[in-house]
């Protein structure tokens, strides 16, 4: 009888002296909270239509194709917005299997292709607008598009420098004042002209061609621009910085098991040069 008193007395002690772990907090997937990360694809389109007029045409059944993939297969596509608040540490970061959607240049065929089909699966997207093509080049939206777009809920609209100049080639040929006046008219104007239009503040911007470098990063900093977008092709990660995030710039090609590898994670094989 003493024995059982003696081995209860050591048992008992051993569990109100060992330290007691608790479980980590589960989020509502079943993912621990504390683990739980952003790794969300940036799908960039530039514009749609029935044929493949050319390398950056995605046919509009194509870009369905999409979103039925994404719909079936238990993607969420979030807007851009969720994922800026998460590196601004001002929301938490975008659940597993979220997508981002975005199109750069605003072609006239994101009023009428890509509007429809936003509007059919309520997809959220971000369109990145160099305003001086806008209400002027043939193959561009008008202003009015533009605020119906605003009025759906679902479009964002941010910036993409003012004439889609390329960086690369105007830091060659401009001597360094000029290409500084240039530069702050691309970023402020573009800022400016949006603002004034649509009644909106805007703080994005995707790089035209993808061209970038620290100055120009330092320069949208002065400028008031929060994020910017590149054409690297890899997932937005807890490591990438917020003024260089990456995105895929998709093509007629990426269609079936391609997509289905780009969106899992599978940087697409392909040269981009400009």
């Amino acid at each position: 009888m003493k024995s059982r008193l003696l081995l209860f007395v050591l048992l008992f002690s051993l569990f109100t002296i060992l330290p007691v772990h608790a479980a980590p907090p589960v989020a509502k997937n079943g993912t621990p909270a504390a683990t739980q990360s952003p790794n969300v694809p940036i799908l960039l389109y530039h514009r749609f239509g029935p044929t493949v007029a050319d390398g950056m045409t995605i046919k509009t059944s194509v870009f369905e194709e999409h979103l039925k993939f994404l719909r079936d297969n238990g993607y969420k596509v979030i807007p851009l917005r969720k994922l800026i608040d998460y590196y601004q540490k001002k929301g938490p970061a975008p659940a597993p299997k979220s997508v981002v959607i975005v199109e750069d240049d605003a072609h006239k065929s994101v009023y009428s292709d890509m509007l429809p089909l936003a509007k059919k699966y309520n997809v959220p997207v971000t369109v990145f607008v160099y305003p001086s093509a806008i209400s002027n080049a043939k193959y561009a939206m008008t202003w009015d598009q533009l605020r119906e777009l605003k009025k759906t809920g679902l479009f964002d609209i941010q910036s993409h420098t003012f004439w889609h100049p390329n960086f690369k080639r105007d830091k060659k040929k401009m001597t360094p004042v000029e290409f500084e006046k240039s530069v702050n008219t691309q970023l402020k104007k573009s800022k400016e002209r949006l603002d004034k239009q649509l009644g909106i503040s805007v703080d994005m911007l995707a790089w035209p061609f993808g061209i970038y470098d620290d100055y120009l990063l330092k320069k949208a900093a002065e400028a008031g621009y929060k994020a910017t977008f590149t054409i690297e092709a890899h997932h937005a990660g807890p490591n990438d910085n917020i003024m260089k995030l990456p995105r895929y710039l998709l093509i007629n090609a990426d269609q079936g098991k391609a997509f289905a590898q780009i969106v899992a994670g599978a940087a697409p094989k392909r040269n981009i040069a400009f």
